[in-house]
């Protein structure tokens, strides 16, 4: 069926409440960047939507919420929304969990442009243009569930180009079954697309902000061109102002340029030069693989302050948030074999990695060591008694290891041993 062509925005996830995570410490030129970066993401989206080839504005979801965003996030949402009144551009809104509509304030009103879905019910809602109808959307808020619920969004079928607006995860099977034309979902912090889930699309654009290093690479809004023969194309518009990066190296990578700082230098160069002049917050996790590589890489506190000096104070700036050096997990056949302290200290290490506690230590169950249930502990409690100046808390901490951290614990405590027996000095740091 052939009918006019139109555009769109489909954006989600603002998350104006919810500053950038993953920070331990910043250069002061970055300060007022990152306090406004989610703010400015947000805005370009709106400034889009005001362009005079956008038809509306689509929202799915946890754009905020309004008691932890404040009066500030407010604002935003409602002078933006204002400017889009003035411009005739309507605003379609199906709140998710954060923005549950029960949340904002009732001596708030939206602007008249302002279409905020139910959470009780769909509601369908046609969109004109001189007097003919363009598009429906079929829009339901979330009732606090993560998940879509699709059969919620049952409505009488019609010819009409039909968007489903609507906030959380589902899958291609389940949104097929709906029958919309395009899916615009919220509820997810990076973007996806779910083949199949839709003729023209099913799509959760993601936070137009990354907060952290789950959320890396790029992130944005949709622009949703739809032709006369209802044949759409979703086009992904990036407006991050920090983008997170998490980037891994091995130990073939340093040899082949010599050292680790060098390295690094080089990364964040093709990493500023792909990412279009955006900050760039990146988390480095180096595998030392080769045992021989291990004096080369010195002290990663040190090189830590020495890429942050290097590269950190720029604008655009390229500030490594963390610097993870992992140790070798195993070493030479000849190191262990040798009839020395170190030989000794290793075939030890291999031995209580298989058997899961040191010689002569119980489980915190109290119970023999490696004994079945308890294999992947680790209790270095009894190594305490003899540091009567330890805290209580820092006795506890040592107690309570968790069993997802027992590989990591081993891997650093043998490497420790190894640059003691082999004469090295222990700087090693290995979370940065």
């Amino acid at each position: 069926m052939s009918g006019e062509s139109f555009r769109f925005i489909h954006a989600s996830d603002f998350h104006l409440e919810t500053p950038l995570g993953d920070l331990d410490a910043l250069p002061p030129n970055l300060h007022d960047a990152l306090a406004t970066a989610p703010r400015d993401a947000a805005e370009a989206i709106f400034e889009a939507a005001l362009a005079t080839n956008i038809d509306f504005l689509v929202l799915s979801g946890d754009l905020l919420h309004p008691v932890a965003a404040g009066p500030h996030g407010m604002s935003l949402l409602l002078d933006n929304f204002e400017k889009l009144h003035a411009a005739k551009k309507p605003v379609y809104w199906a709140a998710g969990v954060a923005d549950d509509p029960k949340h904002w304030p009732e001596a708030v009103p939206l602007p008249p442009n302002v279409t905020l879905f139910p959470r009780d019910k769909p509601l369908s809602i046609t969109y004109e243009r001189a007097g003919r109808t363009i598009c429906t959307l079929v829009g339901r808020s979330s009732e606090g569930r993560s998940s879509l619920h699709v059969p919620g969004f049952q409505t009488e079928t019609i010819d009409d180009f039909t968007i489903g607006v609507g906030y959380g995860a589902s899958d291609a099977n389940a949104l097929s079954a709906g029958r919309m034309d395009y899916w615009a979902l919220g509820g997810a912090h990076n973007y996806r697309e779910i083949e199949g889930g839709a003729p023209a699309g099913a799509v959760q654009p993601g936070s137009p902000q990354g907060r952290g290093l789950d959320e890396s690479g790029p992130h944005g809004y949709c622009v949703v061109d739809v032709d006369a023969e209802q044949t759409a194309r979703v086009h992904r518009v990036e407006s991050d102002c920090f983008r997170y990066c998490h980037e891994t190296i091995d130990a073939d990578e340093i040899r082949s340029v010599g050292s680790l700082r060098n390295l690094l230098g080089q990364k964040i160069s093709t990493l500023a030069n792909e990412n279009g002049g955006r900050h760039l917050l990146i988390a480095w996790d180096v595998n030392l693989t080769d045992p021989e590589m291990i004096a080369s890489i010195g002290d990663p506190n040190e090189l830590l302050r020495q890429i942050r000096r290097d590269h950190g104070n720029g604008n655009p700036s390229a500030w490594t948030t963390r610097l993870t050096v992992r140790p070798p997990r195993t070493y030479p056949k000849s190191w262990r074999e040798e009839d020395t302290i170190l030989g000794d200290f290793l075939r030890a290490s291999d031995k209580f990695r298989k058997s899961g506690s040191p010689a002569g230590t119980s489980s915190p169950s109290g119970s023999a060591a490696g004994s079945a249930g308890d294999s992947r502990l680790i209790n270095l409690m009894p190594f305490t008694e003899e540091h009567a100046e330890l805290s209580s808390t820092a006795t506890t901490l040592l107690g309570d290891l968790p069993a997802q951290h027992r590989d990591e614990t081993l891997d650093e405590a043998t490497l420790l041993g190894v640059e003691l027996l082999r004469g090295g000095k222990p700087t090693w740091g290995r979370k940065s």
